[in-house]
C-alpha cells in the first residue's frame, strides 16, 4: 500500500519518504488526503484547543 506525505517545507505532496521526516506531515492513504494537509492539520489543532478550554 503507497503512503503519501504533505512535505511542510515545499508544499509538495510526496509519494512514500523521500524527505526528511521532520519535514513531513502523514503518512496519509491518498494523494488528495495528503494535499487537504494543512487544512486536516489546523482543524486538528482546533480541535484539540476546544479540549483544553
Amino acid at each position: 500500500m503507497t503512503e503519501w506525505f504533505y512535505n511542510i517545507k515545499t508544499g509538495e505532496v510526496e509519494e512514500g519518504r523521500q524527505s526528511l521526516a521532520s519535514d513531513l506531515d502523514g503518512p496519509f492513504a491518498s494523494r488528495e488526503e495528503a494535499a487537504k494537509a494543512p487544512e486536516i492539520i489546523a482543524e486538528r489543532s482546533r480541535q484539540w484547543e476546544s479540549e483544553d478550554d
